[in-house]
């Protein structure tokens, strides 16, 4: 039989920490006024540091009267005294310390490589104090990318970043960026800000760096000296900023204006995709946008999807939810290409599961066609009467059109034989084949641009729509929209619809015959 006294070896160490007894090591703490003579014992800290146990089985200590002599000015004697504690007896208590202390607790501990130590105070800080490190997004980038052990909050920094990249580029403290970490986050496919704004961001943060140029001209109107300038510190930042994501008026007012920038290739192609519309179409095929990571299980649709159902399930016209918002949880129940594409799968999966949202990728396009069922699914053959209930389609990732049930006795179809089905005249459906079908509005009003008959869809979803529980869900507040709703335009009926898009093809008109002019006259000159 054994038997355990480990916390009676933590109170000894304790006393022996506190009493000194035995000590063989004198540590100079702080500097200046601020100096404290320090004692510890050289076999504990070795054992507990590998900064300690490298100096110690090295003789590299230096040695006076019998007891080994470190001198360490970078580090004040209350953190100093914090680290021992820790090395003798395993306790931290971080309640009396402001973050920026923590912070530098962390890069002395990194530092004596206490590799317990390191991860306890990452994961406190990004428990406790992720406001302040949201608030101070350069100061904490740059401290922890000195440290290739502080991964953790290195990761937990990023995503916050990317989350929200204006805590960044609207923060004053931008311009003082390191180059390197610059280039890193303009790498990120899900660094999600509009392409306009950190273009303009890249060019403040260009003109910071050179003190020539002055601040307070205008952008688009630097002198020829300033263009050679600015094109040299922003050469390797130009081939990662998604030109052909910004719109022609702003290619046209912020970076045309700055093409001596653009290597030539670049400018002549995006002048070629904004006159010619059509090229529009694949856009994502010439250049891969930016997109937040996907905090649902999907491989259909992103955050921002997910939000507008929630918009849509809560009947909300003002866009009262975001990515940061959204009331509810979408558990994924099924999927296609993962439980196969018969009516048998879909019915196992998603019956009985209560409220569920369809989402379905039509093949070779951008465009996703889905439904929500408010009440549940089930193999009883029996219709059910709903207003709640909506089928949708996405004309591409951001423009939706939207079409909720009028109520009727067959708003949801539970059909053995068939996957999800809306509408009495099987308005859209998934057939006893697995193949997708629409026809025609019965149930539901009609969805311009909805495709009558097969349609041909890559694959399948079905989430359970779970509302959060209080201590899980975010308030809710009416906030502006801006990280990309803005330009989501979400459509239900068909008179908003037209005259929504006859106002943009007008809108998109006068932006080519502008750009198209300003060329024209452009190379006019150069004849």
């Amino acid at each position: 039989m054994s038997y355990e006294y480990y916390q009676e070896v933590i109170i000894d160490l304790e006393k022996l920490f506190t009493t000194e007894i035995g000590y063989d090591v004198i540590i100079f703490a702080g500097e200046n006024k601020n100096t404290e003579e320090l004692h510890a014992h050289s076999n504990i800290l070795s054992t507990r540091s590998q900064y300690f146990c490298t100096a110690f089985s090295n003789e590299l200590a230096e040695k006076k009267n019998g007891k080994f002599i470190f001198k360490k000015p970078n580090v004040s004697p209350e953190l100093f005294k914090i680290i021992l504690r820790f090395i003798y007896c395993g306790k931290i208590d971080f309640i009396k310390l402001q973050c920026p202390e923590i912070l530098k607790l962390l890069a002395i501990v990194d530092e004596l490589g206490i590799q317990s130590l390191i991860s306890c105070i990452q994961e406190y800080l990004i428990k406790h104090h992720d406001e302040f490190l949201q608030q101070n997004p350069i100061e904490i980038l740059e401290t922890v990318y000195q440290h290739e052990s502080f991964e953790q909050l290195w990761n937990h920094c990023l995503e916050k970043i990317c989350e929200d990249p204006r805590i960044l580029f609207n923060s004053e403290k931008f311009i003082n960026l390191k180059s390197s970490l610059l280039e890193l986050l303009l790498k990120r496919d899900d660094l999600y800000l509009e392409e306009i704004i950190i273009w303009d961001g890249l060019l403040k943060w260009g003109v910071a760096q050179n003190p020539s140029i002055s601040k307070d001209e205008d952008i688009t109107k630097l002198k020829k000296d300033d263009i050679t300038i600015m094109k040299k510190t922003l050469h390797k930042f130009i081939p990662l900023i998604r030109f052909y994501h910004i719109s022609s008026e702003d290619f046209l007012d912020k970076v045309y204006p700055l093409k001596d920038l653009l290597p030539e290739d670049l400018l002549d192609g995006l002048l070629k995709f904004h006159i010619a519309s059509s090229r529009k179409s694949n856009v994502n095929d010439i250049q891969r946008p930016r997109k937040l990571k996907c905090n649902y299980d999907s491989i259909l649709i992103e955050n921002q999807h997910f939000a507008n159902f929630a918009n849509w399930i809560d009947k909300k016209d003002s866009l009262l939810y975001n990515i940061k918002n959204n009331p509810y949880n979408f558990n994924l129940l099924y999927r296609a290409s993962r439980d196969g594409y018969t009516p048998e799968a879909f019915h196992s999966k998603c019956d009985n599961k209560g409220a569920t949202i369809v989402v379905a990728k039509i093949s070779d396009s951008d465009q996703i066609i889905g439904g929500y069922n408010s009440l549940q699914w089930d193999s009883s053959d029996q219709n059910r009467s709903t207003f709640d209930s909506f089928i949708f389609l996405y004309t591409d990732r951001k423009n939706a059109k939207l079409s909720y049930s009028n109520g009727d006795q067959f708003s949801i179809r539970n059909i053995a034989l068939n996957g999800p089905t809306f509408g009495g005249g099987n308005d859209l459906y998934c057939d006893s084949n697995g193949t997708w079908r629409s026809n025609g509005s019965c149930s539901y009003p009609k969805i311009d641009g909805m495709r009558k008959g097969i349609i041909n869809v890559n694959d399948y979803e079905v989430f359970q729509v779970i509302l959060k529980r209080k201590d899980e869900n975010i308030q809710v507040q009416k906030i502006n929209q801006d990280l990309n709703l803005k330009n989501n335009n979400i459509i239900v009926g068909k008179t908003k619809s037209d005259k929504i898009k006859n106002n943009e093809d007008k809108l998109v008109k006068r932006r080519s015959f502008k750009l198209f002019k300003t060329l024209f006259n452009e190379k006019k000159k150069q004849q």
